[in-house]
């Protein structure tokens, strides 16, 4: 079961949550959310790294083993111009601001502005920013920074991740050379192209005809989280296909009506997660039993009982698309007093 992935302050007393039978017109799942354009048409131009680095409106974000370089007391993604950095041990191209904008030092950056990532040795890092609270994960700083800076830092880290663990070919264990702007790696002994991968996962928000919610937690967590139920897509699998199987495998639970909420990448490394609702067969047996071993607890929740439950049960957190699938079906902003701990 992969781990699930903007603050708001709890509901009144007196508020009542209202009951929701279909995905709302809201805001974006929190990780969703990019404003830029990729230009993928771009990463294979000749001599687009030279004009790049002589560009005056280029700018560069640096990546850190999963963490982004923040401006020192701000919420934005520290941009520079890449005449200001040492040479990079990768480069990544991620595209061209679609709208005028400014730098963390308050120059202005035109629409179009072409924007990489880059990964620095690690001596040069520490000559960067040597403080530590500038390196932020994606889950401590991704909700607060705008849409384009948030876009910024999902892409930038997702690639990265994936560079790290393919220095070498899958199939015949020959290095392989960084090619298309970072979008790719090559086999030096094969010539064959290698590109980025995201594992699908389906994350289920399952109700009975009640409206209530199932919520499971995880033989790897702490004690009292609570979370929607998910799971990796199957080779062959449909994503409808593979919310039955889980819910089944996960509960024991036959689950039909599937609709489509959702998704938002979540690059802890390379998962996209795919949310849905499933409601439990008309007839069917609502008792649910854990499977003992990735589940060992479940619990359905109405309403007003997991709000009840707020201050015993940990929900996930809010960068994640379970907190927002959650709160969607709530109706309106949940806040547990027990914090979901991941870093």
């Amino acid at each position: 079961m992969p781990e699930p992935e903007s603050r708001a302050q709890p509901l009144p007393d007196a508020a009542a949550p209202r009951p929701v039978e279909a995905p709302l017109a809201v805001a974006a799942p929190p990780l969703a959310r990019e404003h830029l354009d990729r230009d993928a048409e771009h990463r294979t131009d000749p001599g687009r790294e030279a004009a790049f680095d002589d560009d005056v409106d280029a700018r560069v974000m640096v990546v850190r083993d999963g963490r982004v370089l923040v401006a020192d007391g701000s919420t934005a993604l520290e941009l520079r111009h890449p005449s200001t950095l040492p040479g990079p041990s990768l480069r990544m191209y991620l595209g061209r601001t679609l709208d005028a904008s400014t730098d963390a030092a308050g120059a202005t950056l035109p629409a179009g502005s072409p924007l990489e990532a880059w990964v620095l040795g690690d001596a040069d890092v520490e000559a960067l920013a040597g403080d530590a609270d500038r390196w932020r994960g994606l889950r401590a700083v991704a909700t607060v920074l705008d849409d384009r800076d948030a876009g910024l830092a999902m892409e930038a880290v997702a690639l990265a991740n994936w560079h790290a663990t393919h220095a070498f070919c899958p199939a015949c264990g020959s290095a392989t050379e960084v090619v298309s702007a970072g979008w790719a790696r090559r086999c030096l002994s094969e010539d064959r192209m290698r590109f980025p991968r995201t594992d699908p996962a389906v994350i289920v928000l399952v109700t009975d005809d009640d409206d209530r919610v199932l919520l499971g937690s995880n033989a790897m967590w702490e004690q009292d989280r609570f979370s929607v139920l998910a799971g990796f897509v199957e080779p062959g699998e449909s994503l409808e296909a593979a919310v039955v199987r889980e819910i089944a495998e996960e509960t024991g639970l036959a689950v039909d009506r599937v609709e489509y909420l959702g998704s938002q990448p979540w690059p802890f490394p390379a998962s996209l997660m795919l949310a849905f609702r499933a409601r439990v067969v008309d007839g069917a047996p609502v008792a649910p039993v854990p499977d003992g071993e990735e589940i060992v607890e479940l619990r359905w929740f109405d309403r007003a009982e997991l709000r009840g439950a707020l201050g015993s049960v940990a929900l996930p957190g809010e960068t994640s698309i379970a907190r927002w699938m959650l709160e969607h079906w709530y109706g309106g902003p949940l806040e547990s007093s027990l914090p979901w701990s991941t870093s």
